[in-house]
């Protein structure tokens, strides 16, 4: 009995050595650990999905409608005169606003129209090409007068009246004596070649009665054009009047000549 009584006190206290106390660390072989729980991750905002990826390319590329400005300039429209049942038709000899006109001359009737260099000469009426200087051959050392127009064209408009121009930069394309032109035609372009060099860029414009084509003295100016010059400004179609004896018809021919000396081409016509 007594036996008994000390084996079965025995094996309580064995088992209740097992249990470990309230606060008592478990044993290396009996602690668990729990399995570590991955903290959330907030998105990226510059992060992009597979799913973004796949929208953005399904969005179709839209052209855009608006039509950017060029950047070719757009060329000045060629002046086309509007005819008159009652005139002849008659324009302005330069193609600008910015040109001011003497209203004198020193010893002869002419008009320089002062205009920056490479403005157009037009032909102020229908006719034909009179006279043609390509080169620049005054020289300051012999001031030949026959070559102080420098670069110049010269008409005789159907109206039986001669149109010089003179101090150009450069003659038009295609510009010859012979050739039939039209009131606006370009002829050549402003400048100061011969004998004004080292002045303002300017037209020398004469109006004379029609004479030979070397006949500088003439060609270069009878008639006062300031008035004529103000009236084709306003549109006016007004005919220069000459009032000056006619040409010995002796003066003239009506054969074509070229004079590969002095470089000048022109056309004879009759008085």
């Amino acid at each position: 009995m007594t036996k008994n009584v000390v084996a079965l006190c025995a094996l309580v206290f064995c088992s209740c050595a097992r249990v470990p106390s309230p606060g008592a660390a478990p044993s290396p072989t009996e602690r668990t650990v729990a399995p570590a729980t991955a903290l959330p991750v907030a998105p990226s905002a510059t992060a992009v999905t597979p799913t973004v990826v796949a929208a953005i390319a399904t969005v179709p590329h839209v052209e855009p409608t608006e039509t950017l400005p060029s950047a070719t300039p757009v060329a000045m429209p060629e002046y086309t005169p509007v005819p008159s049942p009652a005139a002849r038709i008659y324009v302005y000899p330069v193609r600008s606003d910015d040109c001011t006109v003497s209203s004198s001359h020193h010893d002869y009737p002419a008009a320089d129209i002062f205009c920056p260099i490479g403005v157009a000469f037009v032909a102020v009426t229908d006719g034909v090409v009179d006279f043609v200087s390509y080169e620049d051959r005054w020289s300051p050392s012999t001031d030949d007068p026959a070559l102080r127009g420098g670069i110049a064209v010269a008409i005789i408009g159907d109206d039986g009246v001669r149109y010089y121009g003179s101090h150009l930069s450069g003659i038009a394309r295609g510009i010859e004596p012979g050739m039939r032109v039209t009131a606006g035609q370009v002829l050549g372009f402003t400048g100061a070649s011969g004998n004004a060099r080292g002045t303002p860029p300017h037209l020398h414009f004469g109006i004379s009665r029609p004479t030979t084509p070397d006949d500088w003295k003439v060609r270069r100016g009878e008639v006062w054009p300031q008035p004529y010059l103000s009236a084709w400004q306003r549109g006016e179609y007004v005919t220069p009047q000459l009032r000056i004896a006619a040409t010995p018809s002796s003066a003239v021919s009506s054969c074509s000549l070229v004079n590969s000396q002095s470089r000048f081409k022109f056309r004879v016509f009759p008085s």
